[in-house]
């Protein structure tokens, strides 16, 4: 989330990898991705057995599992204004290593509160070492690099939805509750280990300094209507995407459909389609516009909700390989037209883009919690469907500077 207001020259990428190929490039690069946000998606897969531990609601579990999205939401716009100010290696490498701690405490955690804490320290942590990573790629990649980069980071991004949740079920089912964090802290570790051996060394690149301060480019950000927009949508599609794959998990698990915990964790193999479909958001957008792709994803992710209440496992799967494909489309494709319609600072548009989007997030999994402990999934489901029309209608306010067309973007994440 580099500032990137002013002209700069970038470099080709810096990567000490034993072998120079892009396989090898691209690989780092995805793995990277992974061990940066896994933790993020991994408790999907195991909401269930947390509600029968803690002895609490699905509600109020779906509240403190995603906890993480709201320090994600602070270190966004962190990290966002700061950006150009902090050593990137430097920074990627204290995130990861501190993510260590809060997600090996989290096996545990005495209760309810202290989960929820910790997971925020998470957030803190994943988010940072993220936005620092897209920094990097940004200004270290030439233009003919930046494509590949980018699209290896979002395939090991979107494939974390789905492994981490594959490895968190498999461990919980096989070895109890706790064996899942401590495994997930040794993969945060490995992610350091990673970076300290294939990142190497750049400072923050910056032209000049910036006309405004962080507060007064935000400010001036929310008063451009297309920015708003772009906001909104973001809220918008976390708080649609976190109701339908938080609350999906009890449905699961109940009667007619009885899954147990190694099935619940196969089934988000409903995620394998988006990690090769989201990365061709940049192309999609640079021939159809911002606009139509991304309110075609998000019809494509509404067709899925009514097919999430049937009763038959084959139509529920359907219809959550169609929301996970529309959501992650949209998020990639909204991502990148806040970077063209920020005319300057874009680091810090970016951020509170993010920010945004991870507030939606936790946004989602109160009010779509509160839903579903009090009128059951379709209720839940409806509440989806309605935020996916709010995002819709706010397309028609995404309009580009006339001095900018579309042009790939820079991806940002998505939450669990």
């Amino acid at each position: 989330m580099a500032d990137t207001s002013v002209p700069m020259k970038t470099h080709a990428i810096h990567m000490r990898d034993p072998s120079p190929g892009v396989v090898l490039r691209s690989l780092v690069i995805g793995l990277t991705a992974f061990l940066t946000v896994v933790d993020l998606f991994a408790t999907q897969a195991i909401l269930p057995s947390l509600t029968k531990h803690y002895d609490v609601t699905p509600a109020a579990m779906g509240v403190a599992v995603n906890a993480s999205t709201l320090g994600m939401a602070v270190a966004s716009i962190v990290v966002g204004s700061l950006s150009r100010y902090i050593d990137r290696r430097f920074g990627i490498l204290v995130s990861l290593v501190l993510l260590a701690v809060p997600t090996t405490l989290l096996a545990g955690a005495p209760d309810l509160t202290a989960f929820t804490i910790l997971r925020v320290l998470q957030g803190l942590c994943m988010a940072s070492a993220f936005a620092l990573t897209l920094a990097y790629l940004g200004e270290q990649c030439s233009s003919m690099d930046a494509g590949g980069a980018f699209a290896a980071y979002i395939a090991g991004n979107v494939a974390s939805n789905l492994i981490g949740r594959l490895l968190s079920a498999a461990l919980v089912d096989t070895f109890g509750l706790a064996s899942n964090f401590y495994f997930f802290a040794l993969l945060n570790l490995a992610g350091a280990a990673l970076v300290y051996f294939t990142v190497s060394r750049a400072r923050p690149m910056h032209a000049m300094p910036a006309a405004l301060s962080p507060f007064e480019a935000s400010i001036a950000h929310w008063r451009n209507r297309s920015l708003r927009a772009a906001y909104a949508i973001g809220f918008c599609i976390l708080f649609a995407f976190i109701g339908t794959f938080t609350f999906v998990n009890f449905v699961l698990v109940r009667e007619p459909l009885s899954l147990g915990r190694m099935d619940l964790g196969l089934v988000y193999l409903v995620f394998a389609p988006s990690v090769i479909t989201t990365p061709f958001a940049g192309k999609a957008v640079a021939r159809f516009g911002s606009r139509q792709v991304i309110s075609g994803a998000l019809a494509l992710a509404a067709i899925g909700l009514p097919m999430m209440l049937s009763s038959h496992l084959p139509y529920v799967l359907a219809g959550m390989v169609l929301v996970g494909v529309g959501t992650f489309f949209a998020q990639a494709a909204a991502t990148g037209f806040v970077g063209q319609a920020a005319q300057d600072n874009r680091g810090v548009a970016s951020g509170t883009y993010l920010a945004c989007y991870f507030f939606g997030g936790m946004a989602g999994s109160a009010v779509l919690g509160q839903l579903f402990d009090r009128f059951g999934w379709s209720a839940c489901v409806v509440g989806v469907g309605a935020s996916l029309a709010i995002a819709a209608m706010m397309t028609t306010q995404l309009k580009l500077p006339s001095n900018r067309g579309e042009t790939p973007m820079m991806p940002a994440m998505m939450a669990d």
